[in-house]
């Protein structure tokens, strides 16, 4: 009988020769040039400040790249960019207006309403007549001037009103926008004289 012939052995694979790693360049210092220091002051020179108008910079996580949706499936944000699956939020141009509650009757307009504002209506700045009488002596004028002379009033927004509370013992002219009843008697009891403006 021939014998079989015999397999031939594949030759040994060697192992890729490990490189050596690589020796970190050594930097050499960078110099930094020292400026002169100016003249009557120490020898000693200045250091350079870090901060300049070439290294300003935004600091560090204060900026966030833009999300780029609609473009594509490697985005992240592609297909619906965002908007889910169908219905009124997903479809361009979809907004509500404030206060609407999906079509039944919004709080603005349950809740029962009562009086309104006078758009029309002027504020006067109140002056009482104890404070007049303690502030200005017998046989003074008192008008606007003098009361935001006195820190009585800052500022008139419609006109002053004088209103009757406490007593007035000495004469005063008193000149104002408003006066109410108790006022204007008790002025005029006192001697005094009141003049609209």
């Amino acid at each position: 009988m021939a014998e079989a012939p015999k397999k031939k052995k594949a030759p040994a694979r060697k192992a890729p020769a490990r490189r050596a790693p690589r020796k970190a360049a050594a930097k050499a210092p960078v110099k930094v040039k020292a400026s002169a220091a100016p003249a009557g002051e120490g020898s000693e020179p200045r250091t350079p400040s870090v901060l300049s108008l070439h290294s300003l910079r935004p600091a560090p996580g204060a900026i966030h790249a833009r999300k780029r949706i609609g473009r594509g499936p490697g985005s992240g944000h592609g297909k619906t960019a965002g908007r889910g699956n169908k219905g009124f939020w997903s479809r361009s141009g979809s907004s509500q207006k404030r206060g609407f509650e999906g079509g039944q009757m919004p709080l603005h307009r349950r809740v029962p309403k009562r009086g309104f504002t006078n758009i029309f209506r002027k504020e006067f700045v109140t002056v009482n007549v104890d404070t007049l009488a303690a502030r200005f002596t017998a046989g003074s004028t008192v008008g606007p001037d003098e009361l935001k002379g006195a820190r009585l009033v800052r500022r008139a927004l419609d006109g002053i009103k004088v209103l009757g509370r406490g007593d007035i013992a000495h004469a005063l002219t008193v000149r104002a926008h408003r006066f109410s009843a108790e006022a204007r008697r008790k002025i005029e009891a006192a001697g005094g004289k009141v003049e609209t403006l």
